[in-house]
């Protein structure tokens, strides 16, 4: 990708097209057309069954019984989704999603509700981050920031129409740590693991984990342990913000999960390392599907809340991107134009 003229300095060769840096598999379907025909019935898929789980959080005099049989629905999309986006063999994850599904609908035992609703989550947290592309400009990066919320919201929609008897807390723990460890399996690969980290990066990827790593445990510790006065005021700021607002932001998608998606798909457009900052992103979506899964809660603040973590999450991550893109060296300055990354279409497999 480089070339070294004669009595000058060392530039980046413009001629040569970049190229993707990772080997991917063959496609599933060698026909073109057949391919953009099953690509628009996934979509239509995801369209109906995203409508059908949304009766249960809107009141539009839909029947009861179309709720569950669409989170299935979307549950299936999700599978499909992810396994091609990360190249996974269809044979096998699709059959066990679609069996669950079918079981949870047909048994409704709460066992099965929980779990169904979990791998709803779990899914569509983790494809909300996948299905994004390397963003060059803030307009593209800010795409890529709605296009995610947007897939997460439906696995909200999903999670809430399976309407599973779960404890909140305990529920939210679990996604979480499995939409992680998925993202990092997944990640692992396309980010050429630990060792492709330079040390900006990693210094990056440390700083957001000890962030996240004190805003949890300083949550955990003044909800069991603070003194009376503290929790009074922090449970005062919620109520007043409530009452105000009509909703709260959330920290950790504030801080964390929403800011971490415009860096990550930034910091993608140069070098596939930016993956590993999409893993803390996966986070904000987990909790994002999730905030929906509780019978009792209501819609109207639950959309409020949302709403302001992510116009504050994207402010905070506008700010981070200003400062992680930044050139920091003249000799990246002076080349004949910047690196620029690729990767396959939205709807390509990754690896």
């Amino acid at each position: 990708m480089s070339r070294t003229e004669q009595g000058g300095r060392r530039r980046l060769d413009a001629s040569v097209p970049p190229e993707y840096d990772l080997p991917t598999r063959e496609p599933r379907l060698e026909s073109a057309r057949v391919a953009r025909i099953v690509m628009a019935v996934v979509f239509g898929l995801w369209l109906v069954g995203t409508i059908g789980a949304g009766t249960a959080v809107v009141a539009v005099g839909a029947p009861t019984w179309v709720e569950r049989p669409s989170a299935a629905l979307l549950m299936v999309v999700f599978a499909v989704s992810l396994t091609h986006r990360g190249g996974g063999h269809m044979r096998i994850w699709l059959p066990m999603t679609a069996a669950l599904a079918v079981a949870a609908v047909v048994l409704e035992t709460n066992l099965l509700l929980a779990s169904a609703a979990s791998v709803s989550a779990v899914l569509s947290a983790v494809w909300a981050v996948m299905v994004t592309r390397p963003a060059s400009s803030i307009v593209g990066a800010i795409r890529e920031y709605v296009l995610a919320l947007v897939v997460a919201l439906s696995g909200t929609l999903s999670v809430a129409a399976w309407n599973a008897p779960v404890n909140y807390q305990r529920f939210n723990l679990i996604v979480i740590t499995v939409a992680l460890g998925l993202a990092i399996t997944l990640v692992w690969n396309l980010g050429a693991g630990l060792h492709g980290l330079g040390r900006q990066n990693l210094a990056i990827l440390t700083g957001v984990a000890v962030l996240l790593l004190l805003i949890l445990a300083y949550s955990s510790f003044v909800r069991s342990h603070g003194s009376d006065t503290l929790v009074n005021l922090f449970s005062d700021l919620v109520i007043w913000s409530r009452q105000t607002f009509e909703g709260v932001p959330r920290p950790v998608e504030v801080f964390i999960g929403f800011p971490a998606l415009i860096v990550g798909v930034s910091m993608r457009s140069k070098r596939r390392e930016g993956w590993w900052v999409l893993v803390f992103a996966v986070i904000g979506t987990a909790v994002l599907s999730t905030s929906l899964v509780t019978p009792g809660a209501f819609p109207s603040y639950i959309g409020l809340s949302t709403l302001y973590s992510s116009i504050l999450g994207l402010i905070v991550g506008l700010v981070v991107r200003h400062y992680v893109m930044r050139e920091r060296s003249a000799r990246a300055a002076r080349a004949i134009e910047q690196i620029v990354r690729v990767e396959p279409p939205r709807f390509a497999p990754l690896k």
